[in-house]
């Protein structure tokens, strides 16, 4: 299989960081949260990155002008998860196998539960692959709803999920491997049919199982990667986080 492809989605402004910096230059533990994503990713074995970046992307930009791995995709209008993998479409067509969709948030990204993600869809060669975890506390999470013999049958997100539902502790992470020409494909058929009027990227694996392809779930991310920064507060339990797992040290 062709070395896989990355889309890391960094577009995104910390509103409610005390910062007007793009999100994933605001610092954790006195990096950039963005290069703890890039190393994971490199760890991981990918060696092709594609940055989508939004507000003030010229910073992020100039940031990472010398990782030569990374290539730059500018996304002018935020139209949800699912456009931010649409305004890559030259890179995807360009690609053939796998391609690894992340949030450029994700500072305790564990480059362990990327390869486990790679090497399974390399094995069973889905047409995508979620990797999911289970949260102690799920509030405000997408909800992984399985069959009775584990098979993954949809994402619900919080908002819409039911009381049974919302007991569900196995959650979606925004982390996903995709065949490249099958993301394509679902691409074409997002649609803005929501609240938001956004594009989400969580509806492609199920336009592509109601297709009849074979779409995977794997609870392969580990505790300390369901957690977020969204705010200061969740910025400084993944400070505390780091020091635990011992990231000073790195």
């Amino acid at each position: 299989m062709n070395e896989p492809l990355a889309i890391v989605m960094a577009a995104g402004k910390g509103t409610r960081m005390s910062s007007d910096l793009p999100k994933v230059l605001v610092e954790v533990s006195g990096r950039p949260m963005i290069d703890y994503v890039l190393e994971a990713l490199r760890a991981a074995g990918v060696r092709q990155i594609v940055m989508v970046i939004g507000y003030r992307g010229e910073l992020v930009r100039q940031a990472l002008a010398d990782q030569a791995d990374v290539t730059f995709v500018e996304q002018s209008q935020q139209l949800g998860t699912g456009h931010a993998v649409m305004v890559c479409r030259e890179q995807l067509a360009a690609h053939h196998g796998a391609v690894l969709i992340v949030a450029g948030d994700s500072p305790l990204m564990q480059p362990d539960s990327l390869r486990t993600l790679l090497d399974q869809f390399e094995r069973q060669q889905p047409a995508c692959l979620l990797g999911t975890a289970h949260a102690a506390n799920p509030t405000g999470l997408g909800r992984i709803v399985r069959a009775g013999d584990g098979a993954f049958l949809g994402i619900v997100e919080h908002g819409d999920a039911t009381d049974e539902e919302r007991k569900i502790t196995e959650v979606n992470m925004s982390t996903y491997v995709f065949d490249a020409r099958e993301l394509l494909a679902a691409l074409d058929q997002l649609t803005r049919g929501n609240k938001q009027g956004e594009y989400y990227i969580t509806d492609c694996p199920g336009i592509l199982r109601r297709q009849g392809k074979r779409v995977e779930a794997a609870c392969v991310l580990q505790p300390c990667e369901v957690l977020s920064i969204n705010t200061d507060k969740e910025l400084a339990a993944v400070e505390a986080e780091m020091v635990r797992l011992g990231y000073a040290k790195r």
